[in-house]
């Protein structure tokens, strides 16, 4: 059975045109060093959203998890009479 949607290559999100304001002698650093400000940008924020959500979703199961630490510390992990390490 051949996925036929397997090879076609997933289209790039939209890229909305924004205004940023950026220290002059950084944009000119970087304009010397053929940096491409919307690529560093683009990769600053993916990193700075995963961080931000991540701390969201810890905050949101805080709760949950530490009553499941709990419960692993009073009667271990599933299965723990099988593990041979």
């Amino acid at each position: 059975m051949r996925i036929h949607h397997a090879h076609v290559p997933r289209s790039l999100p939209r890229k909305a045109p924004t205004n940023v304001s950026v220290r002059e002698d950084y944009v000119r650093r970087a304009k010397a060093l053929k940096l491409n400000l919307s690529e560093l940008l683009e990769r600053a924020l993916e990193v700075a959203i995963r961080e931000a959500e991540r701390e969201v979703w810890l905050k949101e199961n805080e709760a949950a998890i530490a009553q499941y630490n709990e419960q692993v510390a009073r009667r271990g992990v599933f299965s723990q009479a099988r593990r041979r390490f």
